[in-house]
């Protein structure tokens, strides 16, 4: 890739529209279920895996889990895309609220 469209690359990923949303990780052997919230859903499954994969995860249970069972035990699913928000602490309020609702009702561990 050249300079001048490494550049073009690099601009685009920034002006790019992130969708914030609630996101489910599901283990088919325990039953578990883990419930996060995340500014931009379309980078988090990839952040989640690569830290349990690393065995670095901040939740330990999870990870726990995550080492018991391996990899193909797990799925991550989108459950809630929040409508855009342009004023930061309205979406934060949102993700908030949403997290709280779904962790209830999925009976899940908020992460």
């Amino acid at each position: 890739m050249d300079h001048e469209s490494r550049k073009a690359a690099v601009a685009a990923w920034k002006e790019r529209k992130s969708e914030a949303g609630i996101y489910a990780v599901h283990c088919s052997a325990t039953g578990d279920i883990w419930v996060g919230g995340a500014p931009d859903l379309a980078t988090i499954q990839n952040r989640i895996w690569f830290t349990l994969r690393m065995g670095s995860s901040a939740h330990r249970s999870l990870q726990a889990t995550w080492t018991a069972h391996g990899a193909d035990a797990f799925r991550f699913e989108i459950v809630e895309r929040l409508p855009e928000e342009e004023l930061p602490y309205v979406r934060d309020r949102q993700l908030r609220a949403s997290l709280d609702r779904w962790v209830t009702q999925l009976g899940a561990v908020r992460i």
